[in-house]
């Protein structure tokens, strides 16, 4: 699958790229602990089927997410449907389901489609440690 990416700005600190989504990122096993348990920032997971309707109500509200939280949280999408190992992993019963890690943890986790305001207030929270 074709991922669009573009090079937003350099990170002044290490010298790296990094990147600001015009497409999430979609996530397999195999990606998931280099992209997620080690990321630098919180990631925000959305673990989704293609045919679940909720989900499609869900995705343009993560994906407007990822580009207002550019630079700031990690934003990756994980097919249920491609990766139940992932999805029994991480006990995903539901889907939508959207959680946040932060230094490889689950830190919150929110289950069904709601406003964007919802998720905006938890990955503030990720973000200020509290």
């Amino acid at each position: 699958m074709k991922h669009k990416l573009i090079f937003a700005e350099c990170c002044p600190n290490h010298g790296e790229k990094i990147l600001a989504n015009t497409e999430l990122l979609h996530l397999s096993r195999a990606d998931f602990e280099r992209e997620v348990l080690k990321s630098e920032v919180p990631a925000v997971v959305d673990f989704y089927a293609d045919w679940c309707g909720p989900c499609r109500v869900v995705s343009p509200v993560i994906e407007s997410l990822s580009r207002e939280y550019a630079g700031r949280a990690k934003f990756v999408k994980v097919d249920t449907d491609e990766n139940q190992e992932l999805a029994a992993r991480y006990e995903v019963m539901s889907i939508p389901t959207v959680m946040i890690f932060k230094g490889g943890n689950v830190v919150d986790t929110v289950v069904g489609a709601v406003p964007a305001q919802v998720y905006r207030r938890r990955i503030d929270v990720a973000l200020d440690g509290r």
